[in-house]
């Protein structure tokens, strides 16, 4: 880990930056300071080494895992999302068939860990990048067994899979889902409808009758157009318009 004065503005994260720094210098990554909080990114090969190390030592001492998501960065950057300058492009950016997704980058899905040292009373957030179709990460539920259920959910909705999970499969879909509906590229109508059959009496898939569609983002801009004809910025224009 380069070594860099790291300042957050709380004494405690600013303390907590300097340990990182000094102790996890053999593990590679880096460390970042945004919104007062603190970001560790680690490769993934050192994840379970770090985390024993986190939680075990005690001038660390992170023994509860709060959150474990998951990311995916196809898409992130493009400028069809970006609406802040949307009247330079048109509404049509939103709406690119064309657009071809980076999906077997090797850093594709980030994999997100919350965690919180009750002791210190601090927080960190740990982060490891991971790629391809069938993306690998270490389970780390033999260190926080409350990781179990996260680890199910970001495998159920991103795919990512978990080594060394004691039971991974999906949590929030059914069993017979066909992909993982928080990717950038799972179609918006999905790959099969589903519905109970009554006469069969269980639930049957069928293929999709939905027409696919692509809605682009809501635009906020910085001027009048929407106000009402009340309102004081509209009234003072038409006032001196009609000057």
């Amino acid at each position: 880990m380069t070594e860099s004065i790291i300042t957050t503005g709380d004494a405690r994260l600013d303390h907590l930056a300097a340990q990182l720094n000094e102790g996890f210098g053999a593990f590679g990554g880096s460390l970042r300071a945004e919104y007062g909080e603190l970001t560790l990114d680690l490769a993934a090969e050192r994840l379970l080494e770090a985390c024993q190390t986190l939680r075990d030592d005690g001038s660390l001492a992170f023994e509860q895992l709060i959150d474990l998501c998951a990311v995916d960065y196809a898409a992130y950057g493009l400028s069809e999302w970006a609406t802040t300058d949307a009247s330079h492009f048109g509404f049509g950016r939103g709406v690119d068939r064309d657009l071809e997704l980076e999906t077997d980058g090797p850093e594709r899905f980030a994999v997100v860990y919350h965690l919180l040292s009750l002791r210190h009373n601090r927080r960190l957030r740990l982060t490891i990048r991971a790629g391809g179709q069938q993306p690998v990460v270490p389970s780390v539920t033999p260190i926080w067994s409350v990781a179990d259920w996260f680890e199910r959910e970001a495998f159920d909705l991103f795919g990512i899979l978990f080594d060394g999970h004691p039971d991974l499969r999906r949590i929030l879909s059914d069993y017979g889902f066909v992909g993982h509906p928080f990717r950038k590229d799972f179609p918006l109508s999905g790959q099969v409808a589903m519905r109970y059959d009554p006469e069969q009496g269980r639930v049957i898939y069928e293929p999709v009758e939905i027409e696919p569609r692509v809605l682009v983002p809501k635009v906020i801009r910085d001027d009048s157009r929407y106000l009402g004809d009340d309102h004081p910025a509209v009234t003072g224009a038409k006032d001196a318009s009609n000057a």
